[in-house]
């Protein structure tokens, strides 16, 4: 990629307002033909606001923007297409109930004038189109894909629309490790063939592996464009926050794990389905981490333990007696709570205000005779909010006004409400920038310090690394081993995920 090519778009000087809300502020970026050029930022820098912009979702206040250097006024979406624009968002777009040819033709379909629809000349346009990602039978329906299949007819799509510049928002933030390599062989792909590529994310495995440059945003503004190879990911921490971070995870238990009153024993769990004679403690002060590859069956052993997974046998010894759990609310009456790995779905509810989000685990805490305490439920938000440095208009605000990492917060807030004895963590830091990590990471080590019960599974082997005073390693349903501090690295996770090593008995630690 020369560095005198001209770009094949040009942001020069965009700002975009919503009231007294400054979303970005004299904005410049440029992308050249054929490259890879990841956005980075926290929450709220302003990135999703400059593609919807570039899509024409969004109308800049002032600035100008240029395809091939010729100023354009984008219109809209369609009118963005026509000039090559093509935006995969991360909740993707597609109608599930027809077929997967009817999606990727869908446009050009409503475009045109005719009266009938060709199936069959669809049907082969769309193979066409589909035969060079992957082994997808356009005939089939969108519903009966999985959720990377779906990524690939959204590119599919693209590449019938003619498209020059592919927008991707976190395109891997619900893709297995082998379903992440396959879309990037297919970015590399259409790299090739000169389509340019810009890439959001906040992993910066990711973007160090496959990206050309990065362009960093903060609070609104453009902060500097680096190719790859001149910088770090510290360095780049370091311009999306603003600060140095130095340390992204906090200081571990320096005791001695086995020492501490051991919270919960786990013994012979099995579904007979995703799991099976599954046995571990978690001590207190410690943060017991959870890893293994996807389908490992790691969810779906904590789901069984609080009580919203049914179990074909085992047992829960729970802050030294046993307990019967056979539903979540079983679970949250011993004060145990779990965190679902999805936020939108399952951790809050986007319409309703951070105050009855937080309140809604338990709302007998702020009611009396069935009614509701206005107040009660307020103080309860305000001092779980301020406890976790959300940032909000206020607790009366609606969840879906906040950032991804604010309203994981908000999240946790609800488990924090009951004052849990034991809190799972299901991923707790997908699609979450940097900054917020950081703070996330610092609030889990205070729960298990203040004597919380904390159990963390992360699929990303850093953070569970870094965060872990004991790893247990799933592979395929089992305990493959429990690796103590000295023994925590990303190779020996790798090999017990992978069922190519296993511990000896002398090793594997309860």
């Amino acid at each position: 990629m020369s560095s005198t090519q001209k770009p094949v778009l040009e942001i020069k000087n965009i700002t975009k307002t919503f009231g007294p809300t400054v979303a970005l502020n004299g904005v410049d970026f440029e992308l050249l033909p054929g490259e890879i050029h990841a956005l980075a930022g926290e929450n709220g820098a302003g990135k999703s606001t400059l593609m919807k912009v570039i899509d024409g979702i969004y109308q800049p206040d002032s600035g100008k923007i240029y395809f091939n250097g010729r100023a354009k006024k984008i219109k809209g979406p369609l009118h963005a297409q026509k000039l090559g624009v093509h935006f995969v968002h991360q909740e993707i777009a597609l109608c599930g109930d027809v077929t997967v040819a009817e999606n990727i033709v869908m446009a050009k379909t409503n475009a045109s004038k005719k009266f009938f629809v060709n199936f069959k000349q669809m049907v082969e346009e769309a193979e066409k189109a589909i035969s060079q990602l992957a082994d997808i039978d356009p005939r089939c329906l969108v519903n009966d894909l999985s959720i990377s299949n779906q990524q690939l007819v959204e590119i599919a799509k693209a590449l019938v629309a003619d498209c020059k510049i592919l927008i991707l928002d976190e395109p891997t933030a619900a893709l297995t490790e082998n379903e992440s390599e396959i879309l990037f062989s297919i970015m590399r792909k259409l790299k090739s063939q000169g389509i340019s590529i810009i890439y959001i994310s906040h992993r910066m495995a990711e973007i160090f592996s496959e990206c050309d440059r990065i362009s960093v945003f903060r609070d609104g503004q453009y902060v500097t464009t680096q190719k790859i190879e001149d910088t770090s990911p510290e360095q780049v921490v370091n311009y999306m926050v603003g600060r140095d971070i130095d340390k992204l995870y906090p200081s571990k238990f320096e005791g001695d794990v086995y020492a501490q009153d051991k919270l919960l024993t786990i013994h012979n769990f099995s579904d007979n389905k995703m799991f099976n004679n599954v046995s571990f403690d978690v001590y207190k002060k410690e943060i017991f981490g959870i890893s293994g590859l996807i389908g490992a069956g790691r969810s779906e052993l904590v789901k069984a333990i609080c009580g919203l997974r049914k179990r074909t046998m085992g047992t829960v010894n729970f802050m030294g007696k046993e307990i019967k759990i056979e539903s979540y609310q079983d679970g949250i009456a011993n004060g145990i709570v779990y965190l679902s790995e999805d936020r939108k779905e399952d951790g809050v509810f986007l319409e309703l205000s951070i105050a009855k989000n937080i309140s809604a685990l338990r709302p007998e805490q702020i009611s009396k005779y069935g009614l509701i305490n206005y107040k009660s439920e307020n103080d309860q938000a305000v001092s779980l909010t301020e406890r976790l440095n959300l940032k909000s208009a206020g607790v009366h605000a609606p969840v879906s006004s906040l950032s991804g990492g604010n309203q994981q917060k908000v999240a946790i807030a609800k488990m924090l409400s009951i004052n849990p004895k034991l809190i799972i963590l299901d991923e707790p830091t997908r699609g979450i920038d940097v900054g917020a990590k950081s703070e996330i990471h610092k609030m889990i080590r205070d729960l298990a310090e203040s004597g919380v019960g904390v159990i963390v599974i992360s699929s990303e082997l850093p953070e569970v690394i870094g965060l872990s005073d004991r790893i247990m390693v799933m592979c395929e349903g089992e305990n493959a081993g429990i690796l103590n501090s000295d023994q925590i690295n990303e190779e020996t996770i790798m090999h017990l995920a992978s069922g190519s090593e296993a511990l000896s008995s002398n090793s594997m630690a309860s």
